[in-house]
């Protein structure tokens, strides 16, 4: 994670530099989010922030933009030991710790409803593929299940910049995604894949 938050504090430097000329990136946008995340599944449903998300985008009009993103996120939760049924010969008794992992990525649809604005409120809609990984960790094994899924993510947000002129700001945005992955994990089956969540981060 450090690595991570270096790389960050270095683009942010760079786009920084880069944004001082306003026309630059006038027809475009990019955000790059910490991002913090609860699963509605109930085999990993403890919120964490261990993700983030990357986007970019075009504006076809003032207002309309299209793009591209990319986000990954980690969820786990402990499991206090229980006997676990491996299989028609086999069971464990043991402790676990669940672990959903999620890439989505894919299109996006961007409509802000003011431009070139010091306050800037918007919705998004984003869909894609999403690579999903189901596992079980216990204190000698670990089992899992990878699957993709379609992913679709409704979202909205707002960026707040220095001044009308000044395009690198921060962003916030709120979502909920669900995919159509479906994995299995020992006796855990899920089909689907619902959460929700927001980022935060910066917009230039």
């Amino acid at each position: 994670m450090k690595h991570i938050y270096k790389t960050l504090a270095t683009v942010a430097a760079i786009a920084f530099s880069m944004t001082c000329n306003a026309q630059v990136f006038k027809p475009t946008y990019f955000n790059i989010d910490w991002q913090f995340n609860g699963t509605l599944e109930n085999y990993a449903d403890t919120p964490s922030g261990w993700g983030m998300n990357f986007e970019g985008g075009y504006y076809a009009t003032d207002k309309l933009a299209v793009g591209l993103f990319v986000s990954y996120h980690t969820n786990n939760k402990y499991i206090g030991e229980q006997l676990i049924h491996i299989n028609d010969n086999s069971d464990l008794y043991t402790d676990q710790i669940h672990t959903l992992y999620q890439i989505p990525f894919g299109a996006l649809l961007k409509y802000r409803f003011v431009e070139d604005k010091m306050f800037e409120p918007y919705a998004t809609v984003k869909l894609g593929t999403m690579y999903s990984r189901m596992s079980s960790t216990t204190q000698v094994l670990e089992f899992y299940d990878e699957a993709w899924g379609f992913h679709v993510q409704p979202e909205i947000g707002f960026s707040v910049f220095p001044s009308a002129h000044n395009r690198f700001g921060l962003h916030v945005g709120m979502y909920y995604s669900y995919s159509t992955n479906s994995t299995h994990c020992l006796s855990y089956t899920l089909n689907g894949y619902n959460n929700i969540g927001f980022h935060v981060g910066i917009t230039f």
